[in-house]
C-alpha cells in the first residue's frame, strides 16, 4: 500500500531576494502561506509549515502545525529531510509558499500521478526540462538517500532529483510553478494573475484514436472546457477517463495541423490526441 500523504508548505527562507517575508505576500485576497496551506488540504492527511527554529513564534506560521529544521543553512532540502525524519512512514506533499500562479489542478494532476514506488513524483521544468523539487511528492524511501546526499555536502534537491529514481510528469500549465524571488518577479506574477481570465470557457471538438479511443470509450466529443492549451485540456481529460499514456508519447493536433502542448486554444478548435502506434 501507498505511505499515506502528508502536506510541508516551505515557508523557512530568508526572503534576502524580495525584502520581505515571501510567505506573509498577499495573493487573491490572502497570504501566499494561506494559499499553499489551502492548495495542499484537499489532498493530504494532515499539512505543516516548515521554519526555521527562529520562526516558530512569528504569527503567521503559528496558526498551523509546524516542522522545524534540523540542519542549518541548507535551504528548502532541510525542511524536507526533517519532514522525512519526523514521519519517517509518511510521504510528502511538498510545496514551496513562492507559488503565486500555482493552481488546483496542477496540483490534483500531481498527486493522481503519484508513483509510490518511486523515490519522488515531480514535474518536468517546462523551462528546462529538470525535475521540480519544490512541487512535488516525496516518498519515505527518498530519507535515507537524501540525508546520505547531505552528508556528501550537497545541498540542492533539484540536482538530487536529477540523479534519483523519479517518476517525472509534465506541467498541465506551465506557468504553474514560477516562482517568485525578487519585487520584480512577484509584480509580474501578480499582473498575470489579473490579465487571467478565472473561469473564462471555451467549447472545443476532441477527437480520440487507438488506446485513448478505448479509454475515453468514445471517438470524439464536444465538451465545454476551461483549460487553455492542449496539456491542460488532457490534464482534464486524465481525470475523467483512464488515460495511461504520458503526454510526451502522444501527439496532438490543432484544426487539422500537428500543433505544440502548450499553444493557445480557441473556441470552436479541433483537437485531435493522436498515441505512438503499435507494430512496426
Amino acid at each position: 500500500m501507498s505511505a499515506p500523504l502528508y502536506g510541508l508548505v516551505l515557508a523557512g527562507g530568508r526572503s534576502s531576494r524580495m525584502g520581505e517575508d515571501k510567505a506573509a505576500l498577499r495573493a487573491g485576497g490572502r497570504t501566499q502561506l494561506e494559499q499553499a496551506m489551502a492548495l495542499l488540504a484537499p489532498h493530504v492527511a494532515r499539512a505543516f509549515v516548515s521554519v526555521r527554529k527562529d520562526q516558530r513564534s512569528d504569527p503567521l506560521r503559528a496558526g498551523f502545525e509546524q516542522i522545524e529544521d534540523t540542519r542549518a543553512d541548507l535551504g528548502p532540502i532541510a525542511g524536507i529531510i526533517a519532514a522525512l525524519e519526523r514521519f519517517p512512514d509518511s510521504a510528502w506533499l511538498v510545496l514551496a509558499c513562492d507559488l503565486p500562479l500555482l493552481d488546483a489542478a496542477t496540483l490534483e494532476f500531481l498527486v493522481r500521478e503519484r508513483a509510490a514506488e518511486r523515490l519522488a513524483t515531480a514535474f518536468r521544468s517546462s523551462h528546462d526540462t529538470l525535475p521540480e523539487p519544490l512541487c512535488a511528492v516525496w516518498e519515505p524511501a527518498s530519507r535515507a538517500a537524501l540525508a546520505a546526499y547531505v552528508a556528501r555536502g550537497k545541498s540542492c534537491p533539484r540536482k538530487f532529483l536529477s540523479g534519483a529514481d523519479v517518476h517525472l510528469i509534465d506541467e498541465p500549465n506551465p506557468r504553474a510553478l514560477d516562482n517568485a524571488n525578487t519585487p520584480e518577479e512577484y509584480a509580474a506574477a501578480m499582473n498575470t494573475r489579473s490579465e487571467a481570465p478565472a473561469a473564462a470557457t471555451r467549447q472545443v471538438t476532441v477527437q480520440y484514436f487507438a488506446l485513448l479511443r478505448e479509454q475515453a470509450g468514445r471517438g470524439t466529443e464536444s465538451l465545454v472546457t476551461t483549460a487553455r492549451t492542449p496539456r491542460e485540456l488532457y490534464a482534464e481529460l486524465a481525470h475523467r477517463y483512464p488515460f495511461t499514456l504520458d503526454p510526451a508519447v502522444v501527439r496532438v493536433a490543432i484544426n487539422s495541423e500537428f500543433g505544440d502542448w502548450s499553444a493557445p486554444l480557441a473556441d470552436g478548435d479541433s483537437i485531435v490526441f493522436i498515441p505512438p502506434v503499435a507494430g512496426g
